[in-house]
């Protein structure tokens, strides 16, 4: 199983990107997706789940409203738009499959890591 996640960088405040994240190896359309975060000194953290056909979402309370999670079973992909970016959304992001769970909240429920990709949100 692999996962690639891409479409970190560099932006100011206020602004947006999205992350993508190719999954392979996997029956992809199967299994729940999640986003997590770990910025310098921290705990890894939960950002936004989804499930496998995508009708039902979970995001933190830190990003509700901001970031959207999404997936294109089609392609392997599951995406995280994050718009109005503020400097403490900057972290390493990673996207995980969780194979029998139920889009949960909790890293130790995930089967499967990418290996991250940084999002740096300068003020």
């Amino acid at each position: 199983v692999q996962l690639q996640a891409s479409g970190g960088g560099l932006v100011q405040a206020g602004g947006s990107l999205r992350l993508s994240c190719a999954a392979s190896g996997l029956t992809f359309s199967n299994v729940n997706m999640g986003w997590f975060r770990q910025a310098p000194g921290k705990e890894r953290e939960f950002v936004a789940a989804i499930s496998r056909g995508g009708s039902y979402t979970n995001y933190a309370d830190s990003v509700n409203g901001r970031f959207t999670i999404s997936r294109d079973n089609a392609k392997n992909t599951v995406y995280l738009q994050m718009n109005i970016l503020k400097p403490e959304d900057t972290a390493v992001y990673y996207c995980a499959a969780d194979l029998y769970g139920t889009a949960s909240r909790s890293p130790r429920n995930y089967d499967y890591w990418g290996q991250g990709t940084l999002v740096t949100v300068s003020s």
